[in-house]
C-alpha cells in the first residue's frame, strides 16, 4: 500500500483524511493486440510469398527459363551436363510457355517465326518431352541431303573441314560411335570427333560432327509445310531429328512452330558428372568453369 510521509506529528493530526479513490479499470493484457499483430505478420509474409510467387511464374513464363542437356546430341556447342537459359520471348507465348503446359489456349500470342541457325527448344510433336535442335529449313524452304550435306533451296550449303573436335572424357561424356578415344597433349583421355563449319544463306554458321556415311545422310527433297520447321542435331550423326519420322521417345519429325518454347540464350552451368548432390565438397570438382558464360 502507498505511504505518504508525514512531517509533523500535529500536521497528521489535523490532516483530514484522503477522500476514497475511484476504483480503475483493470489493465489491458495486451493479449488482443499480440494475436492481432501476429495475425497481420503471418498474413504480410503470405502476400510476400504470394507475389514472389508470381513474379517467378512471370519470369519462367515471358523472360527466361532453365534447360538442362542430357544428350551429345548438339555437341559441339553444347554438352552433356551444361544447364542453359532459353530466352522465352522471342517466338511468341504458347500453353507449352506455362508450367505444366496448362491449356489455356491454342496457338502462340505473339507468335515470331525462328531464324535459320537458331538454337530452339520445342515439345516433342507425340510425347511432349522437352527437345533442343537447330532450325536449318523454315515454311517454304525445300530442304535435302546427299551424303550428309544439306541442300537448302537447291543450294548445297557451303561446308569446310576444322581441326579435329576433342572433349575430356567423362561420367557425362562418353566417346561416342563416330569418336575416337586418344590421350591429349597433357595425358588426359579425350574423345576426338571429325569437325566441319557450316554456313547458311546469309552467312550464319556453325560447327558441326559428321564421321561419314549414314542412313541420315540422304534425304529426298522435302517442302516444309506452313507453321512448321526442320530441325537438325549439330551432332549429325548422331541425332534423332526432323531427317527421321516423328516417334515417342524418339526422332522428332518436321516440328509445328505451336511446339516451340523459346531459344537457347547463354550456358549459366556445366558439369561433367564427377559432383554428387549428397557431397556439397564434390559440387565444384566436375565443374567447366569456362563454359559458363558462354553465348547461344
Amino acid at each position: 500500500m502507498d505511504v505518504k510521509r508525514q512531517s509533523s506529528p500535529a500536521a497528521a493530526a489535523t490532516a483530514r483524511p484522503a477522500a476514497p479513490r475511484a476504483p480503475t479499470a483493470p489493465e489491458e493484457s495486451g493479449d488482443g493486440d499480440t494475436g492481432t499483430a501476429k495475425g497481420e505478420g503471418l498474413l504480410g509474409f503470405a502476400w510476400f510469398l504470394l507475389k514472389l510467387l508470381l513474379a517467378v511464374l512471370i519470369f519462367r513464363t515471358l523472360v527466361f527459363s532453365p534447360f538442362s542437356i542430357p544428350s551429345e546430341s548438339m555437341l559441339p556447342r553444347l554438352w552433356n551436363g551444361d544447364y542453359l537459359l532459353a530466352a522465352k520471348w522471342p517466338y511468341g507465348i504458347s500453353r507449352h510457355s506455362l508450367p505444366f503446359d496448362a491449356p489455356l489456349f491454342e496457338g502462340r500470342i505473339l507468335a515470331r517465326e525462328p531464324e535459320r541457325g537458331d538454337i530452339v527448344l520445342f515439345k516433342h510433336p507425340i510425347d511432349k518431352t522437352d527437345y533442343i535442335k537447330r532450325v536449318i529449313a523454315l515454311p517454304g524452304d525445300t530442304i535435302a541431303l546427299t551424303g550428309g550435306r544439306v541442300v537448302l533451296n537447291g543450294t548445297l550449303l557451303p561446308r569446310e573441314q576444322m581441326p579435329d573436335f576433342e572433349i575430356s572424357l567423362s561420367p557425362n561424356t562418353s566417346c561416342a560411335w563416330g569418336g575416337e578415344e586418344v590421350s591429349s597433349a597433357d595425358g588426359q583421355a579425350v574423345c576426338r570427333y571429325q569437325r566441319f563449319r557450316e554456313t547458311l544463306p546469309g552467312g550464319r554458321n556453325y560447327e558441326v560432327l559428321d564421321f561419314g556415311p549414314t542412313r541420315g545422310d540422304v534425304l529426298t527433297p522435302t517442302i516444309i509445310p506452313e507453321d512448321h520447321m526442320f530441325v537438325m542435331g549439330d551432332n549429325r550423326d548422331n541425332s534423332r531429328d526432323s531427317r527421321f519420322e516423328a516417334q515417342r521417345g524418339d526422332a522428332v519429325g518436321i516440328v509445328p512452330q505451336d511446339n516451340l518454347v523459346g531459344r537457347a540464350s547463354i550456358i549459366i552451368w556445366s558439369s561433367d558428372g564427377t559432383a554428387e548432390l549428397a557431397k556439397p565438397w564434390t559440387w565444384f570438382a566436375g565443374l567447366r568453369s569456362d563454359r559458363i558464360g558462354t553465348g547461344l
